[in-house]
């Protein structure tokens, strides 16, 4: 079964689109990555998953259920972590996790869950309205996690963390993807998504541009890693190495050669040309190619997936909040909330 499979997927508000034909499968069990700038059209196809906002046209399935038809199906199996959540300041971190277990008949120890994300359970009987940033984006990943949902959606999950709890965060990843829970996990943070994804997709502008793993990505945009050979020779002719199969470009600059190359198993013999040819060779480094590097190449953009760009969004059309445990932002809304399949 795949997770999640939208076709031609659409929204427009007025004349500014949104999300534009949107075709993408993930399949069960695998960690995907939804890579893009902010602006790009990430969130809004989070919330036409989860029913918050209507499409113009075309389709999703989330588990095998129409992602409109029957959202209460998509969200009794979901977890999600959303961009811009809502807590109930007053409310304790410790009663949120209540609420979560409560709603999802969840049965992990509130205790383990805050271990498992990093909190103390001092803070756990805080009002969250004290919350750093940092700890409310533990906390909402707490109450995403709980019942042992089938798909995770997390949507920039890293923000306002430190490097420990961006570590946290990625073991927490790791496990769920262990345990069979499909991860969707969309960030513009790049080094966030190369370190768990399997497969990532890269949104620019609404648009999908490709879709494939970090190895494919590499591949198929001629983006290679490059050798930084240190040496005393000067005016070394490049083309003693560029017949080598898979050796893609070499420039020499001063007591520098850089050798691009898309194979790394040709940097052995690159050192062996360069040796054989009379070439000292005094040290040399290895500089791998970036995902930073692979959105340039497929976007044509200066490789910054963070710049801001307007979304075109419509709080008013949204069918509901995004909130945690997929709709239910306020531990005293329990009956309304339910009430909305939320």
């Amino acid at each position: 079964m795949t997770a999640i499979e939208t076709t031609g997927l659409t929204k427009r508000y007025g004349e500014q689109t949104a999300l534009e034909d949107l075709s993408l499968t993930v399949e069960s069990g695998e960690v995907f990555g939804f890579l893009g700038p902010n602006g790009a059209g990430k969130t809004t196809t989070i919330d036409l998953l989860l029913d918050f906002v209507r499409p113009t046209d075309g389709s999703a399935t989330v588990l095998g259920y129409d992602a409109h038809a029957e959202t209460d199906a998509v969200r009794d199996r979901v977890g999600i972590l959303p961009d811009g959540f809502d807590l109930w300041e007053r409310s304790s971190g410790y009663r949120h996790l209540e609420f979560a277990l409560e709603s999802k008949e969840g049965t992990e120890s509130p205790d383990a869950l805050l271990e498992r994300v990093g909190l103390d359970r001092d803070d756990a009987e805080r009002p969250v309205g004290d919350y750093s940033k940092g700890m409310r984006q533990r906390l909402a990943m707490a109450m995403a996690v709980v019942g042992d949902p089938d798909l995770l959606i997390l949507d920039e999950p890293s923000g306002g963390l430190d490097p420990h709890g961006i570590r946290t965060f990625r073991e927490i990843i790791r496990e769920e993807a262990a345990d069979g829970t499909t991860v969707f996990f969309s960030s513009h943070v790049l080094g966030q998504v190369a370190a768990v994804c399997d497969r990532v997709a890269i949104l620019d502008d609404g648009e999908l541009v490709t879709v494939d793993t970090i190895e494919g990505l590499r591949e198929r945009s001629g983006v290679g890693s490059r050798l930084i050979v240190d040496t005393p020779n000067t005016g070394l002719d490049a083309t003693i190495l560029t017949g080598i199969d898979g050796v893609t470009d070499v420039t020499a600059d001063g007591d520098q050669v850089r050798i691009s190359y898309a194979n790394p198993a040709v940097k052995a013999p690159v050192i062996h040309r360069l040796v054989e040819s009379g070439v000292s060779v005094l040290d040399f480094e290895i500089e791998e190619a970036t995902l930073e590097d692979l959105f340039a190449a497929f976007t044509g953009s200066d490789g910054d997936p963070s710049r801001n760009r307007p979304e075109a969004t419509a709080e008013t059309e949204r069918v509901g909040t995004p909130a945690i445990d997929g709709g239910a932002a306020a531990p005293e809304a329990v009956e309304r909330d339910a009430e909305v399949g939320r």
